[in-house]
């Protein structure tokens, strides 16, 4: 994919910096948006497309540090952490909260927008994780079956359902309420902990084609994300969130 179409979002507030970066980004072919307080951010973020953020560490509103890892638990979007701080322990701290890369102030506009392109072209080398999902999972509606390398999962019509929608929508968080509208169309009394009966069916029966490893996250306080990557801990320190998540591509 070519530079054009992709979305920017720097946070920065020093707007004279940011307006240069914009037009060294716009220059490279990239539309560029810009933000200049860190309580800002997520509420921007729940309404549009980025492909990459660019964020100051020092910020206000919401400090840098903190917006990392509250986009972290929402998107794996990437993300280049700016800042005058130079000690290593800085750096570290972006970095474990999930930054992709860190430039020290000043930086050359030049040199930040190779670092963009260069984290951008690597993304494109990696699967997309509807593709992953889709290298794992086929699924065939007529039947109302699902396979998982190629052995055919015995499901029942709600966990045909329940996992078709996890499927279909990887990396998205549903709460147990959206998700029992989804497996049930007859507006049911049931109980939301329903759900986490199916979800532990599920992954007793995908335990075996897909061992020591678990694709179905339980996400603390909000619901389940279904994840084709190889899985990490459970996300049991995301607190409870709405249904505004980041649209993403």
């Amino acid at each position: 994919m070519s530079e054009t179409g992709r979305t920017i979002l720097v946070v920065e507030d020093e707007q004279k910096l940011s307006q240069l970066l914009r037009e060294y980004l716009e220059a490279g072919g990239y539309q560029v948006h810009c933000l200049f307080r860190g309580d800002e951010v997520m509420p921007w973020l729940a309404q549009q497309h980025v492909d990459l953020i660019i964020l100051d560490l020092m910020l206000p509103g919401t400090d840098g540090v903190t917006l990392c890892r509250e986009i972290r638990q929402q998107s794996q979007v990437p993300i280049i952490m700016s800042t005058a701080r130079v000690e290593e322990a800085d750096r570290l701290q972006g970095l474990e909260t999930g930054a992709d890369d860190y430039v020290c102030k000043p930086y050359s506009l030049r040199e930040m927008v190779a670092r963009v392109k260069a984290i951008l072209r690597r993304l494109e080398n990696i699967p997309a994780p509807e593709q992953q999902a889709q290298q794992l999972f086929t699924i065939d509606p007529a039947r109302m079956t699902i396979r998982v390398h190629g052995h055919t999962l015995d499901l029942t019509r709600v966990e045909y359902r329940l996992l078709r929608h996890l499927v279909e929508h990887p990396g998205t968080v549903f709460s147990r309420d959206l998700l029992l509208n989804t497996i049930y169309d007859d507006y049911r009394l049931v109980s939301e902990r329903t759900i986490d009966s199916h979800i532990k069916n599920l992954r007793k029966k995908l335990e075996p084609h897909l061992p020591d490893r678990q694709i179905i996250h339980s996400v603390y306080g909000a619901g389940y994300r279904f994840d084709p990557e190889p899985d990490g801990p459970e996300d049991s320190t995301i607190p409870s969130q709405s249904a505004d998540y980041l649209t993403l591509k």
